[in-house]
């Protein structure tokens, strides 16, 4: 009835004792208690269980026979691709036994269960999927009584505890300790090697079918299609990492749609929810051959910096970065376009939030970081990553500030705004739908390379008054694109009086009472908060103050949560563009992170 040890092994093995004292065998016996009332995969005790037919029951245990310990690429392949059938015939079993009012019945019942359940606990495939496993164990804990009434069910006792013992017990004495000792491995190691294995075998057939590409005329579609298959429900298990990235560069090198939807959709989901490691090389593969896998990685990076600006604003470039967004987009094109089309349509719904700003404007210098590394002869034109912008933008606004000496910045800025307001100019002389268009593209480039605005409002900390002009219209543009109802001369003037009462508050000593609460009502203001905060987060950076008068007007003045926030996310895009300068400010640097910290504690 039952199989007592993995299959050819000695059979003195099994007579080794699983638990060689009393508090062992008191603690395996509440183990497998608690397991009988323990919920499985979602599925608790059924008023009703579906009927286990007899073509279903045959079928099973040709398969559990024929797999034997799964040691061939074929075995392996037929097993994972048999698992969720598998998982749901042993839902019914376990339906069933659940039924029974003792082991003696469930025995007479399910005459076979014990022979299915036994190769099924010795298949490194099925015990490698946590599903399955819990379903075995769920299996077994109904088999075993609590109160034997007779032999047979003592011995069903004794099996129960081996099986259990090799399923979840490394102690030395365990059947399962026994039976690998001569491996030198204990029972996890072992089932997780011999996976590790057959996948090493599976993975050298594809790289090998890899470089057959060039070389044939078609590949073997059907045979990946099939890995891919069998693969779909295992990718959370470590060992299949290589396995997955050699199928995935198979898909890129055929050109073909050659792989299993689910299998793609189980990678894409376990890749967000951090569930599956992949090298970066795999991961862009699967971006490359499937858009909604793609579409669904960018939305989810947004989502998590949004949701955690604590630990991101800290070091916001970073975790762009490891995003491997930056670095995709720079190599791949397309990848680059449906990214950004996506930072788009958040940027319209949502155009004044600081935080998705930001992230645009770190994920472009990251992009240009990365498309600056590449061989001359591999970069694509800027044109081909920026085709509804006007080509006059593009050189000014894409040239990093790090590129140009400093005593040209004022300059740089004022060609800046020259070109950006011959386009506004447009917009204001009609009503022609294209006209907005140009202005909103201008505009989101703006966005992107927003560095230059940060750049020009450092400027304005010590700028004279004659040179103020451009770069206050600049900033007023970045924050008012639009000039309806003639807004944007409306900010342009807010923003003067902004600067004014803040070169009053920070380059005085004293700081006036009178410009502190100048400020702080220019805050207040739905309109232009924005564009005052983000005045007043550089004069704390970049003013020649003590920290401590600093720190005291920026405690003052900020006072509201939501606020202080908002600050926080214009002082990350403000320490991106100052990690990337070529001259490093020490005295900057530690004010800012003075502020920063100081931001957060409060």
């Amino acid at each position: 009835m039952y199989v007592n040890s993995k299959p050819e092994q000695n059979k003195d093995v099994v007579r080794v004792s699983c638990f060689q004292t009393e508090h062992q065998k008191s603690s395996q016996t509440v183990l497998v208690s608690l397991c009988r009332y323990a919920p499985v995969c979602g599925f608790y005790r059924l008023e009703k269980m579906e009927a286990v037919s007899e073509t279903d029951v045959q079928f099973w245990m040709a398969k559990a026979v024929n797999w034997v310990e799964a040691t061939s690429c074929s075995a392996l392949l037929d097993t994972s691709r048999h698992l969720g059938s598998l998982r749901s015939f042993l839902q019914q079993v376990l339906q069933g036994l659940q039924q029974m009012s003792s082991t003696s019945e469930a025995m007479k019942t399910f005459p076979f269960v014990g022979q299915f359940l036994g190769r099924l606990c010795w298949n490194p495939c099925v015990i490698a999927d946590e599903r399955s496993q819990r379903l075995l164990l769920q299996c077994l804990s109904c088999l075993y009584s609590a109160e034997p009434m007779n032999a047979v069910e003592q011995k069903a006792n004794m099996w129960i505890k081996n099986m259990f013992c090799h399923l979840i017990s490394e102690e030395e004495g365990s059947v399962a300790h026994a039976t690998v000792k001569h491996a030198g491995l204990t029972p996890k190691r072992y089932h997780s090697e011999a996976l590790q294995k057959l996948v090493s075998l599976m993975t050298e057939e594809v790289i090998k079918s890899c470089d057959s590409l060039p070389n044939t005329s078609r590949c073997s579609n059907g045979n990946i299609h099939a890995m891919s298959t069998a693969c779909a429900a295992l990718v959370t298990c470590p060992q299949m990492s290589p396995l997955i990235g050699a199928l995935l560069k198979h898909s890129m090198l055929c050109g073909s749609s050659c792989l299993n939807q689910e299998f793609i959709k189980e990678v894409s989901e376990a890749l967000i929810s951090k569930r599956l490691v992949l090298e970066d090389e795999a991961v862009v593969n699967l971006w490359c051959y499937s858009p909604t896998c793609l579409e669904g990685a960018a939305v989810s990076f947004l989502e998590s910096v949004l949701s955690d600006h604590e630990t991101v604003t800290q070091s916001l470039d970073k975790h762009v970065h490891d995003s491997l967004l930056p670095q995709a987009s720079a190599d791949h094109c397309h990848i680059f376009l449906t990214v950004n089309e996506i930072y788009r349509s958040v940027l319209t719904e949502i155009d004044e939030n600081l935080a998705v700003r930001a992230l645009i404007q770190v994920f472009t210098v990251c992009f240009l970081q990365r498309r600056t590394g590449q061989k001359p002869q591999d970069r694509l034109p800027l044109r081909s990553f920026f085709p509804h912008v006007m080509p006059s933008l593009l050189t000014p606004l894409l040239t990093a500030p790090s590129e140009v000496p400093r005593e040209a910045w004022l300059d740089h800025l004022s060609w800046i705004r020259s070109l950006l307001q011959s386009v506004t100019e447009n917009e204001e002389a009609g009503e022609d739908v294209r006209a907005y268009q140009a202005v909103f593209e201008a505009w989101f480039l703006l966005v992107q390379c927003g560095y230059w605005v940060d750049t020009a409002v450092e400027l304005l900390v010590l700028a004279a008054p004659e040179n103020a002009e451009p770069l206050l219209w600049l900033l007023t543009f970045f924050h008012h694109p639009t000039n309806r109802g003639h807004q944007r001369s409306q900010q342009t003037a807010v923003a003067r009086e902004a600067w004014t009462h803040l070169r009053m508050l920070f380059l005085t000593r004293p700081p006036p009472p009178r410009h502190l609460s100048a400020v702080k009502e220019l805050l207040s203001s739905s309109l232009s908060a924005n564009l005052v905060l983000h005045l007043f987060s550089n004069f704390t950076v970049f003013s020649h103050g003590p920290v401590s008068i600093i720190t005291e007007i920026t405690d003052k003045v900020l006072t509201e949560a939501a606020v202080k926030r908002r600050a926080l996310w214009i002082l990350a895009s403000i320490r991106c563009r100052l990690n990337s300068a070529t001259m490093r400010d020490d005295r900057v640097h530690s004010r800012l992170r003075t502020l920063q910290d100081a931001l957060l504690q409060t």
